[in-house]
C-alpha cells in the first residue's frame, strides 16, 4: 500500500506532483492544501513526544525541528516483516546519509524488551548511523498512541483497538518539517520505497 502518489508503472525517482498532499486520518484521504495557508497551519500535526534512543539520548519533537523524517514501528525480536522493513530503512539511510535535512525514526512496539542496550546492539548489528536514524523505546502507551492516533499506521479501519492489542504494521510514514503527514508507504515494497525517496525530494522543494 502506498498513498505517496506514485506511478505504479515505474520506480523512477520522480514525482508526478509539484506538492504532496496532507493527511489527517486513518483512511489516508489526500487533502490538497496550499503550503503556508491557514488551513495547513491548523491541520493535523504529530504531537509532542518524549522517547529514548539507542544511545540513551532523549528524543522529542524538537529533535526533528526543521527536519523531514520517515518513521516506522518495529521490534528487535520480530521474525517476520521487521527484518525486511529494516533493510528498506537502510536503503533510505544510504540515500540520505549526507543530507542533514532528513532523519529516520523507528519506534519499538515491545519497549519493555527493547531497552537502550538492546537497541544499541541491534543498531550496531544492522549498521545504523546513530545520528541519522533513531531507534526509540519508552512508555508503551505513548508509543502505541503515537502509532494509532498520530501516525495512523494501522490498516484495520473501523476496528476498535485497546491498549492491550499488539501494534504491528509494515507502513512507513513521511513527515514534513512542520510535523504534518505527507505520505504513507508499504515498507516491504521496493517500488513504494523508491516512491518515498522521490517524494522526499519533492517535499524538499517546498522550502
Amino acid at each position: 500500500m502506498s498513498f505517496g502518489c506514485k506511478d505504479s508503472t515505474s520506480i523512477e525517482k520522480s514525482s508526478r506532483v509539484v506538492n504532496l498532499p496532507f493527511y489527517n486520518e486513518a483512511t489516508f484521504t489526500p487533502n490538497w492544501l496550499d503550503v503556508g495557508s491557514n488551513a495547513v497551519n491548523t491541520f493535523h500535526k504529530i504531537p509532542a513526544f518524549n522517547l529514548t534512543n539507542q544511545l540513551g539520548e532523549t528524543i522529542t519533537q524538537n529533535t526533528f525541528k526543521d527536519k523531514i523524517y520517515i518513521t516506522d514501528f518495529f521490534f528487535t525480536t520480530c521474525p517476520g516483516i521487521c527484518p525486511k522493513m529494516t533493510a528498506n530503512m537502510m536503503v533510505l539511510q544510504e540515500e540520505f546519509l549526507n543530507d542533514e535535512e532528513i532523519l529516520l525514526l523507528s519506534h519499538s512496539v515491545t519497549p519493555k524488551i527493547d531497552s537502550v542496550s538492546v537497541l544499541k546492539a541491534y543498531a550496531e548489528n544492522k549498521g545504523v548511523n546513530n545520528y541519522k536514524w533513531h531507534l526509540v523505546t519508552g512508555e508503551r502507551k505513548q508509543i502505541y498512541d503515537l502509532g494509532r492516533r498520530a501516525y495512523f499506521v494501522e490498516e484495520d479501519l473501523g476496528e476498535v483497538k485497546t491498549e492491550d492489542d499488539f501494534l504491528h504494521t509494515e507502513n512507513f510514514v513521511l513527515i514534513d518539517k512542520d510535523r504534518h503527514i505527507r505520505g504513507i508507504y508499504n515498507g516491504l515494497n521496493k517500488t513504494d520505497v523508491q516512491q518515498l525517496i522521490a517524494d522526499v525530494k519533492t517535499l524538499k522543494k517546498e522550502d
